[in-house]
């Protein structure tokens, strides 16, 4: 049986490099909003005689997301791995001035989404899958009112997730990446010397070989 391999946020940065890293071993299914992205990888994926199934879409989109997992269930049953990279990353701002348009869609893409995506998620992931999350704390942070608060509430849910299932299963994995080359960081760090970042590729490899699923 072919294993599943399910990547939110995949069409760029440690969502991308993670799904690249996956296939061909696992069948990805790759959701994000940017369609061009997605193409890539998917070509990426295809040269290295794997498959994906690409899903643009908004994880904040309930129905869509439910949509998506009936028919992951429909076609293959379950999912090994959940690995959740998507992100909303606004820009950094004194908290007297945040944009309330950017705070509404911190606290819907980082947050209100796992309020659907894990109860969705799960019973495909049964008691022997394995999800996947990614600190990058900052919460408290002058400047990070948007990020560091939102992304600070996302992790929280899921370390309740994850002692809840301690046992049961599936497991739940809490990793905090090395700062990385993306784009996101360097909307934070303008003008930071690049050089001694890691990769979203290398990283992706360090930390599914840390977890054994390379």
């Amino acid at each position: 049986m072919t294993k599943l391999a399910l990547i939110t946020g995949a069409s760029r940065g440690l969502g991308f490099a993670l799904a690249e890293a996956l296939a061909p071993e696992y069948h990805i299914v790759a959701v994000a909003r940017t369609v061009g992205g997605l193409e890539d990888l998917d070509d990426r994926i295809k040269a290295k005689g794997g498959e994906a199934t690409l899903a643009p879409m908004d994880i904040t989109n309930r129905d869509a997301m439910a949509h998506l997992c009936r028919s992951i269930h429909d076609r293959w049953g379950a999912v090994a791995l959940w690995a959740h990279t998507a992100v909303h990353a606004a820009p950094l701002t004194p908290v007297h001035h945040m944009d309330p348009k950017d705070w509404q869609k911190s606290l819907s893409t980082n947050v209100d989404a796992m309020g659907h995506m894990i109860p969705f998620i799960a019973p495909l992931l049964g008691a022997a899958g394995q999800a996947l999350f990614f600190d990058d704390p900052h919460g408290g942070e002058k400047f990070y009112g948007h990020y560091g608060t939102t992304k600070a509430a996302q992790i929280a849910l899921v370390r309740s997730w994850q002692a809840e299932t301690a046992k049961i299963g599936p497991q739940v994995h809490v990793l905090e990446p090395a700062p990385l080359a993306t784009a996101n960081r360097a909307r934070f760090h303008p003008g930071e010397d690049r050089s001694g970042l890691a990769t979203p590729q290398a990283e992706a490899e360090r930390l599914l070989g840390a977890l054994s699923l390379r």
